[in-house]
């Protein structure tokens, strides 16, 4: 199977030595996002709530761009740097997702890039 990457300006550029995603046959394997705002390539300054829909908006795109959408994922990792937020993520997420959810991991961390408290990847499965 040949790999596909998978790029949109909808979302913010790769600032290290990754691509956005990349897709394998019907399998989507969406990089680490956190709450940069695409145009501007700065951290959304919001508060964590706006963070963490930053972070969604941006998995979106991606996976827009791979031809799915966010239902469309089937595991989801989340970094955060405070363990006290899962509650406000639980919360946010619902407002993303429908039933039913995909499998996740919530992980606390001691750092993220750029100092943000979130970070979240995923793996999409594309059906025919």
């Amino acid at each position: 199977m040949s790999r596909q990457i998978i790029h949109t300006s909808d979302a913010p550029e790769a600032i290290g030595t990754y691509s956005q995603a990349v897709k394998v046959g019907d399998v989507v394997y969406l990089s680490g996002q956190i709450p940069l705002v695409p145009e501007t390539m700065t951290v959304n300054e919001g508060d964590f709530s706006a963070q963490v829909r930053q972070v969604f908006d941006n998995l979106s795109a991606v996976a827009k761009a791979s031809g799915g959408n966010l239902q469309d994922i089937v595991k989801l990792n989340i970094f955060l740097t405070d363990l006290s937020y899962f509650g406000t993520v639980n919360d946010i997420m619902a407002e993303y997702f429908q039933k039913p959810y995909p499998a996740r991991a919530a992980i606390g961390v001691a750092a993220l890039p750029k100092g943000v408290p979130v970070e979240m990847d995923a793996i999409m499965h594309i059906a025919d």
